[in-house]
């Protein structure tokens, strides 16, 4: 699921799932933890340019991005750079434009979309040929507002970088925001999460987006993993690309695997960090990461005798809080970053299995905050929780439509309710059924799935990507949204594939560790032999230590 560093950066990279679902609520949670061009137009130019029905190839010595060109029904256009939510340094030398492709390619008169596209220049002054391709999290992240992350983490040393606005993301047009979803992801912090009240309105908050995306002339069934992936080869060809690479982060680890299956004649070599297998995708999974990852951390300080001696079976004291809450929810009053205004906070148990899904991004705050939690004290899981929710970033910037188009078209028409649930009862057996029927991440999937209404997508969809293109398989050791174990998943079909789990990280190794960039640009210079050999000196996280409560164990 996401994350911007240290917060910001943590932010950008985790999400895994769109708040829509709370699911990326787990990944907006983050941002409390430390602390729209409607309707679719096509220009004069572009349309000019389509109507010629002829590819010009780019004028030769001309940086890539900077001469229009259409092939069959695309066309890339050099103009400004796509609008963020606040000025990025990373895109000032960048060389942008738009991408104008059909909504609906299975539709003869399907209307026109257009995607922003930045390509920052490599820092070199001799750049490789083949570039990077920043594949963004979400589903429903624009790639052009995580151009810090990527750049930050040094992708453009010597290649230069694209990033797409992802159809129906922020700096699309149209773009599939959904202010409903928005404002009850924000009231939902003084609700009991697992109440049937609760979903009631969390389903009636879709309705009203997808009514409202509707309304404005949205085919829904457009926005999709293929089509998607379709846009990006689009984008390659008009650029006049022969090869690139690709590296994606969470639900761009999605989107690449497809990719890869569908038009893999472009590429060079895939990053894959955070990974989420499209044959894998669902509730079950999400458990299972869940418990990867949870597990993971426990561990970490059951090996740290200061933490285990402080913080004693860390993870029987983390599932009783759990039953605990379930039965009986704790209400609090707190303030989040940014506001005085006092917040009512309810934590339920599926509350605090999804603070704790995102709270791994934080580690060493966990085992204090969790005996805090079991000795009295929930103000500061509470003001994790809600400063998520609350925060600027959480509202008018993820596109929940393009979110639903992936979970409702390819992941639950192929998973059952019982198969979902089943997940929950394997990874967590002693929780109540009322935690185990909302999966973390994604609660309320299928009720919203119903009355989003789309077609299921191909069963193709779920089929593993197979081939010989290098691909390098990262994962974090304390990731619970996409457990690690999905690493070697991908890789077991992959027959030029490198998994690598790096120790003590979170949900996007490339967002928080250094040695993960390390191994990254490696890979990019010899896709057959990247160097891993700074895992040797990594160290497990120093857990923060509280003086005893009273009555406490």
């Amino acid at each position: 699921m996401t994350h911007a560093r240290a917060l910001r950066s943590r932010r950008s990279a985790g999400r895994l799932l769109a708040p829509s679902s709370a699911g990326l609520a787990a990944a907006l949670l983050v941002a409390g933890l430390l602390a729209a061009p409607a309707g679719a137009r096509t220009t004069a130019g572009a349309a000019g340019t389509a109507a010629a029905g002829t590819a010009t190839d780019p004028t030769p010595g001309a940086p890539t991005g900077t001469v229009a060109r259409t092939v069959g029904d695309a066309t890339f256009e050099p103009g400004p750079c796509p609008k963020t939510p606040e000025p990025i340094e990373a895109l000032d030398d960048a060389r942008c434009g738009t991408l104008t492709v059909p909504e609906n390619r299975g539709k003869p008169d399907s209307r026109s979309i257009r995607l922003g596209v930045a390509i920052v220049p490599a820092a070199t002054d001799e750049p490789k040929a083949d570039p990077i391709v920043w594949l963004a999290g979400g589903p429903g992240d624009d790639a052009v507002g995580e151009a810090k992350l990527a750049i930050d983490g040094g992708l453009n040393r010597d290649r230069d970088v694209i990033l797409m606005s992802q159809r129906g993301t922020y700096s699309a047009d149209p773009n599939l925001l959904c202010p409903d979803i928005d404002e009850f992801n924000a009231r939902s912090v003084g609700l009991v999460y697992d109440a049937p009240a609760t979903e009631r309105l969390h389903v009636e908050a879709t309705k009203a987006c997808r009514d409202e995306l509707t309304a404005r002339g949205i085919d829904l069934s457009a926005y999709s993993d293929t089509e998607s992936a379709a846009d990006y080869e689009d984008l390659r060809r008009t650029l006049g690309i022969d090869k690139w690479n690709l590296y994606g982060i969470s639900y761009g680890t999605h989107l690449a695997l497809v990719y890869m299956r569908l038009h893999p004649e472009g590429l060079r070599s895939v990053g894959i960090d955070g990974i989420l297998p499209p044959s894998r995708a669902g509730s079950a999974a999400t458990w299972s990461s869940a418990r990867q990852g949870f597990d993971g951390l426990f561990k970490a300080c059951a090996q740290q005798p200061a933490c285990n001696e402080r913080y004693p079976n860390l993870s029987a004291t983390f599932e009783k809080l759990v039953r605990r809450l379930e039965a009986e929810p704790v209400t609090t009053t707190v303030t989040v970053p940014g506001s005085d205004k006092p917040v009512k906070v309810v934590l339920d148990g599926g509350a605090l299995v999804n603070w704790m899904t995102s709270a791994t991004h934080v580690a060493p705050q966990v085992p204090a905050a969790l005996d805090e939690l079991a000795n009295g004290k929930p103000e500061r899981i509470a003001r994790q929780w809600a400063g998520g929710k609350l925060s600027p970033e959480a509202k008018g910037r993820i596109a929940h439509g393009l979110a639903y188009g992936v979970f409702c078209s390819a992941w639950t028409p192929y998973e059952t309710q019982e198969q979902a649930v089943r997940g929950g009862q394997a990874a967590f057996p002693s929780f109540p059924p009322s935690v185990q029927a909302q999966a973390p991440q994604l609660p309320s999937l299928r009720p919203d799935c119903d009355v989003w209404n789309v077609p299921a997508a191909p069963r193709s969809i779920r089929d593993a990507t197979r081939g010989d293109i290098p691909t390098l398989a990262l994962s974090g050791g304390f990731d619970s949204q996409t457990g690690a174990d999905n690493g070697a998943y991908v890789a077991g079909t992959l027959d030029n594939a490198t998994a690598v789990t790096i120790p003590y990280e979170p949900h996007v190794v490339f967002a928080t560790s250094k040695c993960a960039q390390e191994i990254t640009a490696s890979f990019f210079d010899d896709p057959q032999a990247p160097d891993t050999s700074c895992l040797k000196s990594l160290k497990a996280p120093e857990f923060e230590i509280t003086p005893r409560s009273t009555g406490s164990p």
